[in-house]
């Protein structure tokens, strides 16, 4: 298990029910003013689940009931499955709405059936994105959409206008990625690249690749081909729900 670097303060047992008012007075006060969104039980008895606003997102501390005692930037894990409890919730907590997704901004990739649908923003001079993309042909029945975020060269952002600007997006997009091979086309027609890079802004896309599953929820980094198909296999299955 991945050691975390939890700073505990202290837990109070024995309270059956949590001052709200107090844990806000407090909290926000220990918090800087950070506005807090809700507070409820969290997944040990006598444990409160504070949620609040950063800006990179919801954050999560936990406290007693009083507010007495506060876990700062720790995790708590489910002893008899491993689970993250803490990154579980906030995966949900910082979850994007798919539906919203503007996927006309996007490149479109399909491969077999594309029952499985992913969004991924990526830059096609991320070292991280290429190796990602190398996996991403090993997993088939996949519908993906790439949002071009030219982060890493700023400098070589006519690169992804070009791909736009290619009668096969999808072929221009593989090649670029794949193999560094430049569109040869003017990169002179509208695009969507300043959009995507609002968009990404807007949710907190802070690296590349960042997937974005049916499911709304975000995976920072790339994953290893089976990772893959049991993560998109699962999303596929919950998003049906």
């Amino acid at each position: 298990m991945q050691r975390t670097a939890a700073l505990l303060i202290g837990l109070a047992c024995g309270l059956a029910h949590a001052d709200e008012a107090a844990i806000r007075r407090v909290m926000e006060g220990k918090l800087g003013g950070a506005k807090i969104e809700g507070i409820q039980p969290g997944p040990i008895p006598g444990l409160y689940e504070v949620r609040y606003r950063a800006a990179e997102g919801m954050e999560i501390v936990y406290t007693d009931a009083n507010a007495d005692h506060i876990i700062v930037r720790g995790r708590v894990i489910d002893a008899k499955s491993n689970r993250d409890l803490t990154s579980e919730r906030l995966a949900k907590l910082n979850a994007v709405s798919f539906a919203s997704l503007p996927l006309d901004q996007a490149v479109k990739i399909q491969r077999g059936s594309g029952r499985h649908v992913l969004a991924m923003f990526s830059d096609p001079h991320c070292p991280y994105c290429i190796r990602f993309e190398k996996t991403l042909q090993e997993v088939d029945d996949v519908t993906i959409y790439v949002f071009m975020y030219p982060v890493i060269r700023p400098d070589l952002t006519d690169h992804s206008k070009a791909v736009w600007c290619s009668p096969d997006r999808a072929k221009a997009w593989l090649d670029l990625a794949l193999n560094g091979k430049v569109p040869g086309v003017s990169a002179a027609c509208d695009t969507p690249i300043e959009k995507n890079l609002e968009l990404g802004r807007r949710l907190r896309v802070s690296g590349t690749p960042t997937l974005i599953l049916p499911t709304g929820e975000k995976i920072s980094g790339a994953i290893g081909a089976q990772d893959l198909r049991e993560v998109l296999a699962d999303a596929t299955a919950r998003a049906k729900r």
